[in-house]
């Protein structure tokens, strides 16, 4: 009985793991019905009592305007096109933040480490899940091109209460298709990400529109994955 119940554990990560490779796999060619974080974040506005309806549209990586896929780059993660999944230096200093405050805060993500959250973990901050996240990482980048993670990922972020990738998003800040976005609104999106539920009840913080104008100075070096 001990032996098993020792075993249980890594049974269930060997498990666990499997399921998200096959889903990867899928993925690669079929687009979510929906991801594990925003079947959390629903749960907690419908345990919350609030009346909040998800609206999550796919669309393809054309379908996204190149305005926001490099405020995206330029905000979240510059050397995506280059690194392999960690961006070595961005966590080293994230880890010497966390050190410094006593709390997981800084995590150091990068687009593919949010992503692999998104669809498969919750919110929690701590190590194991963090572990876990680089497990998901390793197998995202070893089975998926670049720009078929950056889809996926354009696609699954959460910008506002219920709202869920660029097209939500698009249209329900500016009322157009995403593959319309000016500059300025594309910056103004990608400048939500870090904290769409706090940004949707305090549109007008000042650190909106200062993180917005350091967005629009850094979205020319901006380099996207090469798409085939």
């Amino acid at each position: 009985m001990l032996k098993w119940l020792l075993a249980l554990p890594f049974a269930a990560f060997i498990l666990f793991n499997a399921y998200v490779y096959g889903n990867i796999i899928t993925y690669r060619a079929v687009a979510p019905h929906q991801s594990a974080f925003m079947s959390m974040r629903m749960s907690e506005f419908r345990d919350a009592g609030k009346a909040v309806a998800l609206d999550y549209r796919w669309v393809p990586y054309h379908a996204v305007s190149t305005n926001l896929k490099k405020a995206l780059i330029a905000s979240e993660d510059a050397k995506f096109a280059e690194h392999g999944g960690f961006d070595w230096s961005g966590i080293q200093s994230a880890i010497k933040r966390n050190e410094k405050s006593g709390k997981v805060r800084a995590g150091g993500s990068t687009i593919s480490q949010q992503l692999a959250k998104n669809l498969f973990l919750n919110d929690s901050r701590s190590y194991i899940r963090k572990a876990e996240e680089a497990a998901i990482t390793a197998m995202l980048e070893a089975t998926t091109d670049k720009d078929r993670i950056f889809a996926l990922y354009l696609n699954v972020i959460e910008w506002a209460p219920g709202v869920f990738g660029a097209e939500a998003a698009s249209q329900h800040f500016y009322q157009k298709s995403a593959d319309k976005l000016s500059r300025q609104q594309a910056a103004q999106l990608a400048a939500r990400v870090p904290r769409p539920l706090y940004y949707a009840a305090n549109p007008r913080d000042r650190a909106l529109r200062n993180k917005t104008n350091i967005i629009l100075r850094r979205m020319g070096s901006a380099e996207l994955p090469d798409t085939e």
